[in-house]
């Protein structure tokens, strides 16, 4: 690597860029599922599993993939992912049947394990100050936002000029050059000693994935099929016997003492919650625009557009709103926004079409999310350790698409009525329940916080 400086912009853009093209693949695969099945010749449960095969790899390691940034390097690890990443994505765009599709997506689930976390664990150890990483993650979210926002744009335009395997081929060239980037930029840092904790690896996996699986296959099968049940209760018990493998391990992956930490956990269950509401709302947004407001696919899809384009200036917001009120009223503020974009959408009158109302509550919404998810991530990772970066991105990470999973397992299962159709107030309810549960955990937090602080200031005077 070259002994001249290179600035940090450049290093976060490479490192963000990472976070913009794992959101932008997935949200244009989605909006070609329909090309996907005709052009292979897929069931509607093959499609199905084009899906999970990508979200179940992607959720069980990312706490193990955070892990190993740590311990065996942040900048390698990172190419190493990206790597597994790109080569799987130039799979999927080769695959000639639902098989050889299926097993590029696992890999492309495995290569995004790696590489978010380790990305967003370099970034932050490049960002040396609390504020600076709450900037970070904020830029962060920005980017997520905007991967969404020009996948919903992209996705129809590509498939339809080119075929479905151009939502696979254009990531390509963008994931070499946020390699490069990065490795122009970032400098190479020796992981912490220690070896990898293999038993707790293989049971917060298996924990993970079989818990992903079976709220995904639940979704699809709506909670009426056993093997469902089976593989949560078997990721229970995978979990359960992870912590009995880190109570006695001497490298454990992920130390327990983590868990005490009351603004780690308390942020990983709104993030959790975040990600239930974000992974829900994509998946019902479209359907409600077609079904209700009576759009078209390309409309409906445009039409969300004022969604991720507010969730990016949210997150851009966040650190600005954090510095103005501190990071847990920020997050409320967040919440608060969500909530009140939900009370909009629940009363949007049922044969509106696409008006101020509906732009109205998307506005709130991304806003909401943006503000949020991003103060509430900052809460989780500002004051991780030397050595901790990866194993708390990994940990707020694994949160966020385990909640995602699990929304649309859930929250998609509990609209859906006896006649198997969704209904759609039911399901902004419950979305908006949701947002309330982590709406009181942030209260919770700022209420502590403030009390640390008065306790803080006390003993200075």
């Amino acid at each position: 690597m070259s002994s001249t400086p290179v600035p940090r912009g450049i290093a976060l853009l490479g490192l963000a860029s990472s976070m913009f093209l794992v959101v932008l693949d997935a949200a244009m695969t989605n909006l070609a599922g329909p090309d996907i099945r005709e052009g292979l010749g897929l069931s509607a449960a093959e499609l199905t599993l084009v899906a999970s095969s990508y979200l179940v790899p992607l959720a069980g390691l990312l706490l193990l993939g955070g892990r190993l940034a740590d311990v065996v390097g942040g900048r390698r690890i990172y190419v190493a992912g990206m790597a597994v990443y790109l080569v799987a994505t130039a799979f999927c765009a080769l695959a000639v049947n639902g098989p050889m599709l299926i097993a590029g997506r696992i890999g492309q689930g495995i290569g995004g394990a790696i590489v978010i976390p380790s990305a967003l664990a370099l970034a932050l150890a490049i960002s040396t100050t609390p504020a600076a990483r709450t900037r970070t993650v904020g830029i962060w979210g920005a980017t997520s936002g905007a991967g969404g926002l020009l996948g919903f744009l992209l996705g129809g335009v590509l498939t339809q000029a080119f075929g479905w395997t151009a939502v696979f081929w254009a990531p390509v060239p963008i994931g070499l050059l946020s390699m490069a980037l990065v490795l122009r930029s970032v400098p190479a840092v020796s992981g912490r000693p220690g070896r990898i904790d293999v038993p707790g690896a293989i049971t917060i996996t298996g924990g993970i994935s079989a818990i992903a699986y079976g709220v995904v296959s639940a979704s699809e099968s709506r909670w009426s099929e056993p093997g469902s049940f089976i593989a949560i209760a078997a990721g229970l018990a995978f979990l359960a016997a992870f912590v009995a493998v880190e109570l006695r391990a001497a490298n454990p992956l992920v130390p327990l003492e983590v868990f005490r930490r009351g603004p780690v956990i308390r942020a990983s269950v709104v993030v959790m919650a975040l990600g239930g509401v974000f992974g829900s709302m994509f998946f019902l947004l479209p359907q409600y625009l077609q079904q209700v407001v009576g759009l078209e696919a390309r409309s409906a899809g445009l039409a969300q557009a004022p969604l991720p384009l507010m969730i990016i200036v949210g997150s851009a917001l966040a650190p600005v709103v954090a510095r103005a009120i501190g990071l847990a009223r920020a997050c409320t503020a967040g919440l608060f926004l969500l909530l009140a974009g939900f009370a909009w959408l629940i009363f949007n009158p049922a044969d509106d079409r696409y008006s101020v109302h509906l732009a109205g509550a998307f506005v709130l919404l991304g806003a909401g999310v943006g503000i949020g998810l991003v103060n509430a991530i900052a809460i989780a990772v500002r004051d991780a350790t030397e050595g901790e970066s990866g194993l708390l991105s990994g940990l707020v990470s694994a949160a966020q698409q385990v909640g995602a999973a699990a929304g649309v397992a859930i929250l998609g299962g509990i609209a859906i009525g006896a006649g198997g159709e969704l209904n759609f107030t039911t399901a902004f309810v419950s979305q908006a329940v949701l947002v309330l549960i982590a709406f009181g955990l942030s209260l919770i937090h700022g209420a502590r916080t403030e009390r640390t602080e008065a306790v803080a200031y006390l003993e200075r005077v």
